[in-house]
């Protein structure tokens, strides 16, 4: 029998359980993976708290790399042997083996390996569309701000950023983390433990503000992030890791400044197969060329899942973590 991690109630990493399987051949239009590595992902502790509800009981996780072992009736792209990842539904990742969509696999190209896809594919297709396809995008010599600079996202921002000539600011929350983002291409770096990114964001870019800023860390950004904006900026809020943003008075965006605000998710960017797979191929590139760097920093096994919450949640992880089989 297999092994997955499953909840039956929302709460705390203690609902997340290690049990037994079942996993059938696989349905029409599925592959059969055995999976080699795990991403860890803060999308994922909103799925076991319920902030994103989701029917009970379920697995949880939304990435993973592995190799098909099986594919059901009418899969032509995919055979066994094939390495492949995913990043996207349906849920359920923290599992020694899985069936899942073919249309939602992309093939992992030799010179990465299942734990680097495991580590990016989530984080760095949410990279792509933030940086390349949102509403206003970064031009060359332009200076940004995004918050969390050291998390998984933020060090794959931080080197595409640096790709494409353009000038992160990034906040972090401690030296450490400052030294980490400073080290993957972030041009400026704040630690708002200690700092105002908003007086910060003012003295780099002489008053004149920034076009764009990237949250995901949500109700203790919000408000301050908004000022950093230029007139007709854009906010780009993409997660909550401090909490979700309380209702907001529309009238403040035309008071700063006619401001835009989006909440993107990922899937609204590669729902159709030829955005997922051109969105990947550029990711690919991007590593085996050697200009974005993409490695786990943290490992745990996957039946350790919670703990690996317990210290995701606590701030004590830096980068890309993955949880292995």
């Amino acid at each position: 029998m297999a092994h997955a991690i499953r909840f039956s109630k929302t709460g705390g990493p203690e609902v997340l359980q290690w049990e037994e399987v079942n996993v059938p051949a696989p349905a029409a239009g599925e592959c059969q993976i055995r999976h080699k590595a795990v991403g860890l992902n803060y999308i994922d502790t909103y799925h076991r708290t319920g902030l994103y509800p989701m029917p009970l009981p379920s697995g949880i996780g939304l990435e993973a790399a592995g190799v098909v072992e099986a594919v059901g009736p009418g899969v032509t792209e995919f055979k066994a042997g094939d390495r492949v990842a995913y990043c996207n539904g349906p849920i359920g990742a923290y599992a020694e083996v899985k069936n899942h969509p073919a249309d939602r696999l992309v093939k992992v190209p030799e010179g990465i390996s299942f734990e680097q896809a495991a580590s990016m594919m989530l984080q760095g297709l949410t990279v792509q569309y933030l940086i390349r396809r949102m509403l206003i995008v970064p031009q060359q010599g332009e200076k940004i701000l995004w918050h969390a600079a050291a998390g998984g996202v933020g060090l794959i921002a931080c080197q595409w950023a640096r790709a494409l000539g353009v000038e992160m600011i990034g906040t972090v929350g401690s030296e450490e983390k400052a030294k980490l983002a400073k080290e993957n291409g972030c041009a400026h770096v704040v630690n708002y433990a200690k700092e105002d990114f908003l007086a910060k964001v003012m003295e780099i870019t002489g008053g004149k503000k920034v076009r764009i800023v990237y949250d995901s860390v949500g109700k203790d950004t919000w408000a301050k992030s908004l000022d950093c904006l230029q007139p007709r900026g854009l906010m780009v809020s993409f997660g909550n890791s401090s909490g979700a943003v309380g209702p907001t008075d529309l009238g403040i965006l035309g008071a700063k400044g006619s401001l835009y605000v989006t909440r993107p998710s990922l899937m609204a960017y590669v729902g159709k197969r030829e955005e997922l797979v051109a969105a990947a191929k550029e990711l690919f590139d991007h590593v085996l060329a050697g200009r974005i760097k993409v490695q786990p920093r943290q490992s745990y096994a996957l039946k350790d899942a919670a703990q690996a919450h317990r210290d995701l949640e606590g701030r004590k992880t830096t980068g890309s973590t993955v949880l292995v089989p």
